[in-house]
């Protein structure tokens, strides 16, 4: 369901309690881990172990030629890796009783765990600083990293083909192009000066760029050469094509979390905590949710509004507090809004290429500071 609110002031309109609000969400929050438990564990093993399966399906058949089940294998392997990383590194399984250590925060993807864990194009330490320090604290603010709109105002002044085909590219190489750079800017500068062009040039190279490519297209083809040049080739191919299709599904899936012209941008920072806490429902969408297989494919991101409200919790409780949460917005009159993930992109386009603009009266439309 899509809820869209008027676009105009109502003064008729009864401001939101959001210190009301606020107060059921904590207690909704409470309620949540004193429920965590065996249940979590076993999903998370689950959901790691699909994404174990669909590599070694891709692994196995990723030397026999270019193929489309290798590269799809190693693209699904390699997409959940980012959701392990993303729920893991919140800290989302940190509370549960039994878990294993690999499973935390304080081990996964840390030191030389980083090229088991989540051998990626980022720095896991700059992506936990960017994302969840940064843009969790600021969602829909000027200081928000991922502040799409404003990170693409200089795309608009392109001729309109550019900016679409601008899209596509950024589309099928972001992780690289767009991710790697800006996490490991914010995280460099973290201590309040922005790193040097030379510095941050030479830290992606070091510790982004060459480490994966090597890895993912060199080390990996190279395992397979006992099987002859044609295998070895037939990897490095497969692997680079994978690689693209994991970018186009994870800016699928990530890309519109907080960009349309139905949420909102907001000025300066939330007058209290409660106020906070609306700002992180109307500045972010959901998709369809429900069933282990579309959250899967959807990287849980699909719950963002839940996952906004509550950042450390694990994947399976957001399928069960999912539901209570849209109660608590109906009831206290915060627009809920879900779409399916292909509408949420295509809002998402629209603000890319400026064709569209985020909203920016939250104070008139919800009673609350914009």
């Amino acid at each position: 369901m899509h809820v869209e609110p008027s676009t105009a002031a109502n003064p008729e309109r009864p401001r939101i309690d959001a210190e009301a609000f606020h107060r059921e969400i904590q207690s909704l929050r409470k309620r949540i881990l004193e429920s965590l438990g065996p249940d979590d564990l076993a999903h998370l093993e689950k959901m790691e172990g699909w994404g174990k399966k669909a590599t070694a399906l891709g692994l196995a058949t990723a030397w026999m030629g270019p193929n489309p089940v290798a590269i799809l294998g190693l693209s699904i392997g390699r997409s959940t890796r980012w959701m392990l990383m993303h729920h893991i590194g919140h800290r989302g399984y940190d509370r549960v009783p039994g878990v294993k250590p690999k499973h935390t925060s304080r081990v996964f993807a840390r030191g030389w765990r980083r090229f088991v864990d989540w051998p990626d194009w980022m720095i896991p330490e700059a992506w936990i600083h960017e994302h969840n320090v940064l843009h969790h604290s600021h969602t829909g603010e000027e200081d928000d990293p991922d502040l799409i709109e404003r990170n693409t105002e200089w795309v608009h002044a392109l001729p309109r083909p550019a900016r679409w085909a601008l899209l596509a590219v950024l589309a099928a190489t972001w992780r690289a192009s767009y991710y790697a750079e800006g996490t490991t800017a914010a995280w460099l500068g973290k201590g309040g000066t922005p790193p040097t062009k030379e510095e941050l040039r030479s830290t992606l190279w070091r510790r982004c760029w060459l480490p994966y490519a090597l890895l993912q297209f060199g080390a990996l083809p190279l395992a397979f050469a006992p099987l002859g040049p044609l295998a070895v080739g037939s990897v490095a191919i497969n692997s680079i094509a994978a690689d693209v299709l994991t970018n186009l599904h994870t800016f699928l899936v990530v890309g519109p979390n907080h960009a349309g012209d139905d949420l909102h941008r907001f000025e300066g920072r939330p007058a209290s905590k409660a106020e906070h806490f609306v700002r992180q429902v109307v500045g972010s969408t959901n998709y369809a949710t429900g069933g282990d297989l579309g959250d899967f494919l959807q990287l849980f991101l699909n719950y963002q509004i839940e996952h906004h409200l509550f950042p450390d919790i694990p994947m399976l409780a957001y399928q069960r507090v999912q539901p209570e949460v849209k109660a608590l917005c109906e009831k206290y009159g915060i627009p809920y809004v879900q779409e399916s993930v292909w509408k949420r992109f295509a809002k998402m386009a629209r603000i890319f290429v400026g064709d569209d603009k985020q909203r920016r009266d939250a104070s008139e439309a919800f009673g609350i500071a914009g």
